[in-house]
């Protein structure tokens, strides 16, 4: 049965839009008045018109995808987007071969509230130009996207993705928790697992992470500790990637580069080290990549992330992706409580009774109030 078709009216991009007035009138008139006589002395504006960003264009019916538009196949080719640079795209075909492809116009100059509309992970439609280049005709519908706010604008990380893999490092740069929960909140809002792997353990005394270690595992959040330079935790997070498709996260300078090259030797991904005065880590990895794996599944390494400002979350609903919160939200008094401030808080009870972690309970409150980090 064919797919059903349906007309959407869509928005455009401002930016993208032609010049719609000619700009040379007032020189034209000043050389030659005679040619300006039978110019029109007025413009009529409709929705149909150029000066519009208005524009019908035919979708698909897939569950209301409004960006799923309505294409002719015939010639082309699926695959996955490996990278995005700019305006291109690396993609992986179906058949085995990659194309460099650029974005349909249509595609890319759609109103959307996204910095790129194409991201690493994407399933696409392309139509290849030669055999090694090609143009993006249509993105597939996506599961288990990785956003962030940039700009007010969402900036999607990774699409179709089922294991969330958060590393940080015990040292050099500075472990950072609060960063982990954000990471969290995004797992448990988008559906995806999470494993936190916690990275550079040789540098350290392993005793010193068990109280936080032990809050994210009572919590039921998978943890490991690793290192590339002793092996720890190598092969259990090589046997936990296996067949998954994964997205690797972090701060840069945390080591995940390392891990990934320890775990599949084949990628020989780039690294750098961390800068000893402002134990920051440098980026190495400037944009995310997908990297298929020997042993089966794909995952891909992101470029380093110093903060992260959550996407389409609401203050209102952060409790809610708080696995250790929730069972103490339904028994405060108010209805609207908002855990930081008010009386009778079942929440504020239980961190005071030991029963909430309360440095959980202190991410909690930062991103209720909304504060970088």
């Amino acid at each position: 049965m064919a797919k059903k078709k349906r007309k959407i009216r869509a928005t455009f991009r401002k930016n993208r839009e032609t010049r719609v007035r000619e700009s040379d009138f007032t020189q034209r008139f000043a050389q030659d008045e005679e040619q300006t006589e039978n110019v029109h002395q007025s413009e009529r504006i409709s929705g149909k018109g150029d000066l519009t960003r208005k524009r019908t264009v035919v979708a698909g019916d897939d569950d209301g995808d409004e960006f799923n538009l309505q294409i002719d196949e015939t010639g082309c080719l699926k695959g996955r987007v490996l990278s995005v640079r700019g305006l291109h795209s690396t993609v992986h075909a179906d058949d085995g071969r990659r194309f460099e492809c650029a974005t349909r116009r249509l595609l890319k100059t759609l109103e959307t509230d996204m910095r790129h509309v194409v991201a690493t992970g994407d399933r696409v439609v392309f139509r290849p130009i030669d055999d090694n280049s090609g143009i993006i005709l249509k993105t597939e519908p996506r599961h288990g996207t990785i956003s962030r706010t940039s700009r007010g604008r969402q900036h999607v990380i990774v699409t179709n993705v089922d294991l969330f893999v958060i590393v940080t490092s015990a040292a050099e740069p500075y472990l950072k928790p609060h960063l982990i929960d954000r990471f969290l909140v995004t797992a448990e809002k988008v559906g995806i697992a999470p494993l936190i792997c916690i990275n550079k353990i040789d540098l350290i005394d392993p005793a010193a992470l068990q109280p936080l270690v032990g809050a994210f595992r009572q919590i039921g959040y998978e943890t490991l500790l690793t290192s590339t330079v002793t092996g720890q935790g190598i092969p259990r997070l090589r046997q936990r990637l296996h067949g998954m498709e994964s997205a690797v996260v972090g701060q840069s300078g945390v080591g995940k580069s390392s891990l990934l090259n320890r775990i599949d030797s084949d990628l020989d991904i780039r690294v750098r080290s961390v800068s000893v005065d402002s134990q920051k880590g440098r980026h190495t990895t400037t944009n995310a990549t997908l990297w298929p794996l020997e042993g089966g599944g794909y995952l891909v390494d992101t470029p380093g992330i110093r903060q992260f400002e959550l996407w389409d979350v609401i203050p209102e609903e952060i409790a809610g992706f708080f696995p250790d919160l929730r069972p103490f939200v339904s028994a405060c008094r108010y209805a609207d409580c908002t855990h930081t401030h008010e009386e009778e808080c079942a929440v504020k009870d239980a961190v005071a009774d030991d029963l909430l972690n309360a440095r959980r309970y202190e991410s909690y409150c930062h991103m209720f109030a909304g504060d970088a980090i």
